[in-house]
């Protein structure tokens, strides 16, 4: 029988950050031994509100992740849990506190303040709609502004990892490679260091392209998922990486977090992930 864990997330925004701490925890545990609920309590600015999410996650014996900034709420919350014996993670006051002590200059204080209309925000909406704009070699115009451009055969993430990036505030255009066709000649203005090459193994990619077929409704064995058409196309791929001397990353077996993050740091991105 699977047992059950109960995590209330206790948020004065949307609850993005405790949501994604415990999901990593959750990603830790076979699901079909252990079931965790999550249960968020959001945009919570009153007393009376926090106290009720409260009580309801001491009924369940639950688990909470806060991640309050008003000082009052934050003290109120962990006496409660403390009292009633629930675990809890403060996961933003100890931290902003720490900044505060070293440093000697107050936090704002402000519920969301992460989320705010600010201009990395419409910086990071203009950077999504210029993927959009520019996926799939649809303008290769776009090629030159973009700060990132992504280069691939069909199914090695081109498209996932171009929003990724884009959500980092990096305007990314990516190209499908094919062998018979054209090649834009504006990918030899780009700067071979703003290029990268995206590559897999071709057994992995045959198995990808097979359950794409049948995704579709289609038999699995056609040219598209032909192995030795996969191993022309990845070589194909591999001679012009070459010959653009640019960075080059096998996504077989990598998440697009785990790719994206080599993308940074080779090219010397990683100032982008701050505040993200």
């Amino acid at each position: 029988m699977n047992k059950k864990i109960h995590m209330y997330i206790l948020s004065d925004s949307a609850g993005e950050t405790a949501s994604k701490l415990a999901q990593a925890t959750m990603a830790q545990y076979d699901q079909s031994d252990l079931e965790i609920q999550l249960i968020k309590r959001t945009f919570i600015y009153e007393k009376s509100d926090l106290l009720d999410a409260l009580k309801e996650a001491k009924e369940l014996e639950a688990i909470v992740l806060q991640t309050l900034i008003s000082e009052e709420l934050v003290k109120i919350s962990n006496e409660y849990c403390q009292k009633h014996n629930l675990f809890t993670i403060d996961a933003l006051s100890p931290l902003v506190n720490e900044v505060n002590r070293r440093t000697d200059i107050e936090p704002s204080r402000v519920p969301g303040a992460l989320h705010f209309l600010n201009e990395n925000y419409f910086e990071r909406i203009n950077a999504m709609e210029f993927a959009v704009k520019y996926d799939d070699g649809k303008d290769p115009r776009g090629f030159l502004e973009a700060d990132i451009l992504l280069l691939g055969v069909s199914r090695t993430s081109k498209t996932p990892l171009s929003l990724f990036l884009a959500n980092k505030n990096l305007k990314v255009a990516n190209l499908p490679l094919i062998p018979e066709a054209h090649i834009p000649p504006q990918i030899w203005e780009v700067d071979p260091k703003k290029i990268v090459g995206l590559t897999n193994d071709p057994k992995i990619l045959n198995a990808i392209r097979e359950e794409r077929m049948r995704s579709y409704g289609l038999r699995p064995n056609t040219a598209y998922s032909d192995i030795e058409k996969i191993r022309e196309e990845l070589k194909f791929a591999d001679d012009l990486y070459k010959k653009i001397g640019c960075l080059i990353i096998n996504v077989a077996q990598k998440s697009i977090e785990e790719t994206a993050s080599i993308i940074l740091s080779e090219l010397g991105l990683e100032d982008h992930s701050y505040f993200r």
